[in-house]
């Protein structure tokens, strides 16, 4: 497991993408995990949105989306540097 954990729940747009092979392809230490669901009930199905180290990172698009989970991790990953 990694340093910095994604969370995405298996209902979101994300999904559209490949993201875990995009992040972890990116970022070795860097964990992308599946849940059926986060706990934001209804987040998933309205736009993109992941959790990253507990922290809700979001984007109107998935790609947008994306951009907005590697900054969270560049910045998790520079804590740790």
């Amino acid at each position: 497991m990694g340093i910095v954990v994604v969370e995405i729940c298996d209902s979101n747009f994300l999904l559209s993408l490949n993201i875990e092979e995009i992040i972890e392809s990116k970022y070795p230490e860097v964990a992308v995990l599946f849940n059926d669901c986060l706990g934001f009930c209804g987040l998933c199905r309205l736009k993109p949105y992941a959790m990253v180290n507990g922290k809700r990172i979001h984007g109107k698009t998935p790609e947008e989306c994306l951009e907005k989970i590697k900054e969270a991790i560049e910045a998790e990953l520079a804590f740790y540097a």
